[in-house]
């Protein structure tokens, strides 16, 4: 099996539609965004470093709103429009790096791992149960889903540590520990792997169970994994 790639931990001259930007800082890394005021940069409110004054913020209504708040979840995100330049981060160690989305294309993200994302792309978010123990016991956890519907755009996202990416063929597979994904295409199965330790020194310890990821797709591997609380 080709192990995973580490990706680009720095990035000098970044293009999005509408966006140049760069990202910089080896410990906490920062998103620096210039909007030429063609296409607007939508965020949760907390992830903003620092901002020019002359670009517009506002709020930007999510799809599920009201399953979001009952859940516990941010119902709103936040938008910058015109031209001027715009930070993020997210106040924590790890890698923030580009997902460029062709029209047409889409990709799976992990709950707390999103940055940012051009107005091109669509945000939807579902609750997942099928693998639920693995992670948060019987409580289940969301995953974003961003779309280029229209057109092309971009999505930053967030990883802890440094993020890998391995690219499946299809029916590879790879086991991954379950808070160790970022991202996967929608192509990309997931099903519990559970090993029992029940022989030698380890009997009766315990199990180790892992994410088992099917082909074909990408995938993206965080190695600070962490178990983040989740609500129904």
């Amino acid at each position: 099996m080709n192990p995973p790639q580490i990706l680009p931990s720095r990035i000098r001259e970044g293009l999005a539609p509408g966006v140049s930007y760069l990202v910089e800082g080896e410990l906490v890394p920062m998103l620096h965004c210039s909007l030429d005021g063609s296409m607007p940069v939508y965020f949760e409110h907390h992830v903003v470093l620092w901002k020019d004054p002359r670009l517009n913020i506002r709020l930007k209504a999510v799809r599920g709103a009201v399953r979001r708040m009952v859940a516990g979840r941010e119902v709103f995100l936040t938008e910058a429009r015109g031209e001027g330049d715009i930070a993020f981060s997210r106040d924590a160690p790890g890698q923030v790096f580009p997902l460029e989305l062709p029209r047409g294309a889409s990709i799976l993200v992990r709950e707390h791992q999103f940055l940012a994302a051009t107005g091109s792309v669509r945000y939807s978010a579902s609750h997942l149960k099928g693998i639920s123990n693995n992670l948060f016991g019987d409580s289940g956890f969301w995953v974003d889903h961003f779309e280029a519907k229209d057109s092309d755009g971009v999505v930053w996202l967030h990883g802890f540590g440094n993020v890998f990416e391995k690219q499946l063929d299809p029916g590879e597979e790879i086991d991954v520990e379950p808070g160790g994904w970022v991202y996967m295409d929608p192509e990309v199965r997931m099903r519990p792997a559970v090993y029992g330790l029940r022989t030698g020194i380890f009997a009766g310890v315990g199990e180790l169970v892992f994410n088992r990821l099917r082909g074909p797709g990408r995938v993206g591997i965080q190695s600070m994994y962490l178990h983040l609380p989740s609500g129904d």
